[in-house]
Formats: C-alpha cells, structure tokens, sequence
C-alpha cells in the first residue's frame, strides 16, 4: 500500500475522479497525532514546526477502490461535526481544494473556504496531502486501534 503524495490542481482533479468524489462514502476511522510527548524522566519535547498529522480511513458502496486512507501532515485545521441522532453519515459528494498552499478536505461539496462554519459538516486544513488506496480495509474492523476494557464502559 503506497502512499500518493497529492502536489496540485491535476493531482486533486485525478485522485478525486479516482474515489469517486468520495459519493456514497462514509469516513470509518480517523487517527490524530503530534511529535509532542513527555520523555521517562518527564521531560516535555515540542516540535517548532507544524506537527499535527491526521490520518483517515474512509470506505465506499463502490468497487475498485472501496477505501482509502488520507494523511494530512502539518495540519492548520481540524473541525469534526458528528451528525445528530436522526442525519444518517453519508457523504454524498465532498470537496477537495488547494489553495495559498494548503490543501481544504471537507466532507460536502457545497462547504466555503471563505465560510468554513457555514455549514455543520467536518473539514480539515493541511500543508500536505497524501492518500492511499486501502480495499482490503473494509468492513467493521478497527484499523487504528481497538478500545481495551469496553465492558468497562
């Protein structure tokens, strides 16, 4: 499973045909991190740099390709809006977008860059874009990590 490194306007265009504009989609999981951390002796290191990466798995009602996985690395954004109890969590079409050098995920085609909270949808910001296609993820299964103790819950 190679990553695709996403770098303009022909690459977005041709990834977007690729999965469909992610029409009939779902995103399944997504994992977020930083390079921050707390050593053993409890010493605090941070990165200067943008360090927030994001990775997301999304799956589709569609054959070849089913699912893929985005990573945004130096993420500038991070808004998720889970639906309400009666919104089912189809993606019907989302938006892909470059612009001033980042790149703009949001999970419907009608979301603005100029007015981001619009609308109550998910959407991320990033200075890089990557994808891949991951078929074989399909299904219920967790893919970046399982909750320990859920009878605990």
């Amino acid at each position: 499973m190679k990553w695709n490194k996403i770098n303009n306007f022909t690459d977005i265009e041709n990834f977007m045909d690729f999965f469909g504009g992610f029409h009939d989609s779902c995103l399944k999981e997504l994992y977020m991190w930083t390079e921050a951390f707390v050593d053993e002796d409890l010493s605090m290191s941070m990165s200067s740099e943008l360090d927030t990466c994001v990775r997301v798995l999304f799956q589709r009602q569609v054959l070849g390709p089913s699912a893929i996985e985005l990573l945004f690395k130096g993420v500038t954004h991070f808004h998720i809006h889970p639906r309400a109890e009666d919104q089912d969590s189809i993606i019907y079409g989302a938006k892909l977008l470059l612009k001033e050098g980042q790149f703009y995920w949001a999970e419907s085609e009608e979301w603005q860059i100029d007015q981001p909270f619009l609308y109550p949808i998910s959407w991320i910001s990033a200075k890089e874009l990557h994808w891949r296609e991951v078929s074989l993820w399909m299904g219920k299964e967790q893919r970046y990590g399982v909750m320990n103790n859920e009878e605990n819950l």
